[in-house]
């Protein structure tokens, strides 16, 4: 049978597209959701792909849903968890309401989905979980502490998940995306636009199916020795390492 992949934010942008990509190359796939029903709908009419919507950012909710999938699709093998939120304000005018907010989705939320999958993964002594954080937990952003904070946070907690694992054929890495051609950027107005493309060497967005072949490649079975790293995907904007 072939392996079970499970993709957090998986029937929009990045996600989407990683989904579909993991299809592609032959796995049986699952998207979460959070909230928007509407558009999960249309994902799975237009991919066949099955979405299944709980709350990353509750615990028990991640639990009972992974274990529920898990008894209809199998043990999850990998683990792509995209699911994410930005809400920007500057530190000064930031309420202890939006910090959180974004950090439980974010960051809690990655912490949630892992542990739901970890013991099964050990169990059968194989597992590929996939983070996708952020350019901007990187090298930071005006106005995003929280996102950044939770972005830069996914990178230390999959380093531990790499030690942690490793010897039970478990990997653990990061993909960090630059600027992509998401929804996220599709309100930004046309100057600031333009300034953002400027700053990137190739002169253009990512777009969410380059991020998605990445993601095929560290689920595979071919990526066994790689693990614990950040791949920064941002046309050579930042050169630096997480």
């Amino acid at each position: 049978m072939s392996r079970f992949a499970l993709v957090t934010g998986g029937t929009d942008g990045i996600g989407a597209a990683t989904a579909e990509a993991l299809v592609a190359a032959g796995y049986r796939v699952v998207s979460t959701y959070g909230h928007d029903v509407e558009k999960a709908h249309a994902f799975t009419e237009r991919t066949q792909i099955p979405t299944w919507q709980f709350d990353v950012a509750d615990f028990d909710a991640c639990q009972t849903n992974v274990a529920t999938l898990e008894k209809e699709f199998g043990g999850v093998d990998v683990l792509v968890n995209d699911a994410g939120i930005a809400v920007d304000k500057v530190l000064h005018k930031m309420d202890a309401a939006t910090w959180h907010k974004v950090v439980e989705t974010n960051l809690t939320g990655c912490f949630n989905m892992s542990r739901a999958v970890i013991n099964g993964m050990r169990d059968r002594k194989f597992g590929r979980i996939v983070n996708i954080s952020s350019l901007n937990g990187q090298i930071g952003q005006f106005g995003q502490a929280n996102y950044a904070a939770s972005k830069a946070g996914m990178i230390g907690f999959t380093k531990c998940v790499a030690l942690e694992n490793a010897s039970r054929g478990i990997t653990a890495n990061v993909i960090a995306p630059g600027y992509t051609n998401t929804h996220m950027m599709h309100g930004i107005p046309e100057p600031v636009m333009k300034g953002i493309i400027e700053s990137i060497p190739v002169g253009r967005l990512c777009e969410p199916s380059e991020i998605a072949r990445a993601v095929v490649f560290l689920a595979s079975d071919d990526s066994g020795y790689i693990t614990g790293i950040t791949l920064s995907i941002n046309g050579g904007r930042f050169f630096g390492s997480g």
